[in-house]
This record gives structure tokens, C-alpha cells and sequence, in this order.
């Protein structure tokens, strides 16, 4: 599965592991992302794109130890239907403050 590293503020981490087949994130399907993003407190995320902006259709916190994905910060999945195929830039901004961008492509 690819995954793919933000850029974050005040020393924020972000990352995404796609759960994509071999033709990658598809616009007008629903799609598993799971983020991990250091900070603290609830997380908010949103995407913008040729389609407007989007949040997840779906956001489940998954506890500690739940995992094998090693990246730093808290986990999350999250399902996204993106309604337009294009680059969607992905604001994820914990209750601590701290907050992070990327960008994936839709086709």
C-alpha cells in the first residue's frame, strides 16, 4: 500500500497509507485512507479540490497498539469519496493547534 508524508506546522506529522487497488484513488468511489499525525486532541480533516472541498464519509479513531503501521502520532480511518478526478489537498488540524497538508491525486 503507498503512503504518503505532509508537511506540517508547529512541528506537525502527517501521514496517509492508501488502501488503493493498482489503479489508485479513484474519483466518485468511496476509498480507505488511514492517517497518522502527531499533536494531541480530536482531529479535524477536510479536502480541497476541482470538486469543491470534501470530508470524509466516515472517521474512526483507532487506539493505540491497534496497529503495525510505523509512522509517528495517533491513528485514523477515514473513508473519502473525492467527486472529481484532480489533485486534493488534504488540511488535517488537531484540537492542540497543530495542523499539516498534503496532496493526493485522483483519476
Amino acid at each position: 500500500m503507498p503512503e504518503v508524508e505532509g508537511d506540517g506546522s508547529r512541528d506537525a506529522s502527517l501521514w496517509a497509507l492508501l488502501f488503493v487497488d493498482d489503479n489508485g484513488l479513484q474519483a466518485g468511489r468511496e476509498e480507505k485512507i488511514v492517517f497518522r499525525m502527531t499533536g494531541r486532541g480530536a482531529l479535524s480533516i477536510q479536502a480541497a479540490g476541482p470538486g469543491g472541498t470534501v470530508e470524509p464519509t466516515w472517521l474512526e479513531e483507532h487506539g493505540p497498539g491497534g496497529s503495525n503501521w510505523q509512522r509517528p502520532g495517533d491513528e485514523w480511518g477515514t473513508g473519502w469519496i473525492f467527486p472529481a478526478a484532480g489533485c486534493w489537498t488534504v488540511t488535517a488540524t488537531r484540537a492542540g493547534g497543530a495542523t499539516a497538508t498534503l496532496t493526493l491525486r485522483a483519476t
